[in-house]
């Protein structure tokens, strides 16, 4: 035992400290996600005043600066001093973590989505600067906080007002946020979300950088919400409200219905205004009555033969469901910081007695409707089951055929068995692999070189198709763990797979290829963290006695400078421009290299960015070029992974 280790090494953070030391605990990362949490805290805080029923209106502005401001019409944030805790209003729900009108036994609110965030004062921990306007008792007060409120101006009264409300701006620190430029997509997503949940209250949305602008309003909340997700789709079952309150007090609202000719399951659920796009309780819930009501009514009517029963994803083939809840304080639970999950167990049989209940009266009232539901599921459940039958015999052949004629010559493996370990770089082409196969670590890095684009797998599901690309089926080889329903992660040959290709249109082309064939067939791969992207130098800038690689047009502009005069530059068109030395250097030596870990945050988003890119309908992805491209990488998909020689 070290004798110097004692009491006085051990450090307390007061105050916001916390925050800044470890972000990551409080927002769940530091990319643009991260980012944009600090953005709904805050909106979080209006939408709960106007759910109490305090004012119609919320603005959100993106100001030219780079600032982002919220204002609502809800009672103002007290401002007097609170002699029990020593500090005023706005200390407490500002620069104190937990602080706030949420937390006592008779609290102010009774649903709060802000109740179980992180709260207010972390994004006032992790900004530049803050400022606060409460508008209340007929006065205006302001307060300012800055270096991540540590520094506060106090409380000034600024003079009388007949405005009501609380106004909110904050400039993020670039200090630790990568990326500081908020999201006008990403933002306008997340009010129209709560513009459907709070029915009757307008949200409106103000971009200065480029003038936009957008109101978001729901008179009629989920019907609208739902009809909007189904527009131009021919429904085999009419849509259903579905409501209620259970003797716990938590308030169910769902709006489902079935799509003809569509196959995929859509749940969009909601926790106390909050989006969970990982579900929770309350989805299991659902999902539960959805299976014990359409089998009831099946065996009540004997659609179903003797011990046969409806599997529940067959089923939900082509159910599209918006399911909110309401949560009272006591229960609400939420998984993780960033509350994609909603952990409050009391919410599964609440919502299964109350969508139960009133599904099957449904049920009975649209038989008609009903009864097509349950055929498409039998002959869904049928068809997989000869299907997946089939399959395995096919595969076996498939498979033999594809070992056959890829590895040999195409694959240059590590001599490494850690998989834990190990890293495959898929390169395009025989002058990248011949530089990334000398400049790779020999025992952990394997280099797999395509020799064509792989195919575009958006629409196939035909696995003679798949495995007749002769690069797809190497890929799958390669990696080991099969595909579709009989991928295992476990059994993956690689932690890393690294996606390392040209900085052009080709290389864009195949690196979108390449991750359309992993989110259609190997989903877990991404959802398990090992797939990257590899961030190769655009720039060599040196002279006699030094050199310097850069990254983007700012870097070259940075290097220029700091090499001064004399120097020369190299513009790398293509990793085989660099000879492997170099490529080993910047873009393969963990120590150096940048990698971009491919992430799914939304995967509905996500399958319908991905049919509108690569699917077939052409005239609907020129529609969404014209009305949304605007050139930057897409920040659903992608997070900076920092070098491992770097700290966190």
């Amino acid at each position: 035992m070290d004798k110097n280790y004692n009491a006085s090494n051990l450090t307390v953070l007061h105050g916001l400290e916390p925050v800044r030391e470890r972000p990551g605990m409080y927002i769940g990362s530091t990319d643009t996600i991260g980012l944009h949490h600090l953005v709904w805290e805050i909106v979080d805080n209006a939408v709960d005043e106007a759910n109490e029923g305090y004012g119609k209106n919320i603005f959100v502005t993106i100001h030219d600066d780079g600032s982002l401001e919220v204002v609502d019409q809800g009672r103002g944030i007290p401002y007097d001093y609170n002699s029990k805790e020593k500090l005023n209003g706005f200390q407490i729900v500002y620069q104190t973590l937990h602080g706030g009108g949420k937390f006592s036994g008779a609290s102010n609110y009774k649903f709060a989505g802000g109740l179980h965030g992180v709260g207010a004062s972390v994004t006032n921990a992790l900004s530049r600067y803050m400022e606060i306007h409460s508008f209340r008792d007929g006065t205006e007060h302001f307060g300012r906080f800055e270096d991540g409120g540590k520094k506060f101006s106090g409380v000034k009264e600024l003079g009388q007002t007949t405005k009501r409300g609380t106004s909110v701006r904050f400039y993020p620190d670039d200090r630790i946020f990568s990326d500081i430029i908020f999201s006008y997509d990403r933002i306008a997503s997340h009010l129209d979300d709560q513009a459907c949940l709070t029915k009757g209250v307008t949200f409106h949305l103000v971009d200065e950088r480029t003038g936009r602008k957008q109101d978001f309003y729901y008179k009629d909340g989920l019907l609208e919400y739902f009809q909007r997700h189904t527009a131009n789709r021919e429904l085999l079952f009419s849509p259903l409200r579905l409501e209620g309150t259970s003797s716990e007090g938590i308030k169910v609202e769902c709006v489902l219905g079935f799509v003809k000719d569509y196959y995929d399951e859509k749940i969009i659920s909601f926790a106390n205004g909050v989006r969970t796009s990982d579900g929770g309780y309350h989805v299991t819930g659902l999902k539960k009555a959805l299976t014990t009501s359409f089998n009831s009514y099946a065996l009540s009517h004997s659609l179903l033969k003797k011990d046969e029963s409806l599997d529940g994803d067959c089923l939900r083939e082509g159910l599209i469901a918006i399911l909110s809840c309401w949560v009272p304080e006591k229960f609400l639970q939420f998984e993780g910081q960033t509350k994609g999950k909603l952990g409050t167990k009391e919410a599964t049989n609440a919502v299964f007695s109350i969508i139960d209940k009133t599904l099957s009266y449904h049920l009975e009232e649209h038989s008609i409707e009903t009864n097509a539901v349950v055929k498409k599921t039998l002959d869904e459940m049928r068809i997989r089951q000869k299907a997946e039958n089939e399959k395995k015999k096919e595969r076996e052949l498939l498979k033999n055929k594809a070992s056959s004629y890829t590895i040999s010559d195409k694959l240059t493996p590590c001599s490494s068995k850690d998989y834990s370990k190990n890293e495959l770089f898929i390169v395009e082409g025989n002058s990248a692999g011949g530089s990334a196969k000398n400049g790779r670590n020999p025992v952990y890095q394997a280099i797999l070189a395509l020799r064509g684009k792989p195919k575009n797998t958006t629409e196939i599901e035909d696995d003679k198709v798949l495995l007749g690309n002769k690069e797809i089926a190497t890929l799958i080889y390669t990696i080991g763990a099969g595909f579709d329903s009989d991928f295992k992660i476990k059994d993956i040959h690689y932690n890393k797979v690294i996606i390392m290709t040209d900085a052009d249109d080709d290389g864009s082309h195949i690196q979108s290829l390449l991750l359309t064939f992993f989110y259609n067939h190997m989903k877990p791969l991404i959802l398990e963290g090992h797939v990257y992207i590899a961030c190769p130098p655009l720039y060599r800038v040196y002279n006699g006695k030094e050199e310097i690689y850069c990254y983007d047009d700012k870097d070259l502009k940075e290097a220029k400078e700091k090499i001064g005069k004399g120097y020369h530059i190299n513009r790398f068109k293509g990793l085989g421009e660099m000879n492997y030395e170099q490529l080993a250097l910047t873009t393969m030596m963990p120590s150096n290299r940048k990698l971009l870990k491919v992430v799914i945050n939304d995967d509905e988003e996500c399958k319908e960015k991905v049919n509108i890119f690569l699917g077939k309908d052409s005239d609907r992805r020129k529609e969404w070029i014209e009305n949304n491209i605007d050139f930057t990488t897409s920040d659903n998909f992608i997070e900076e992974v920092k070098s491992e020689k770097t700290k966190g």
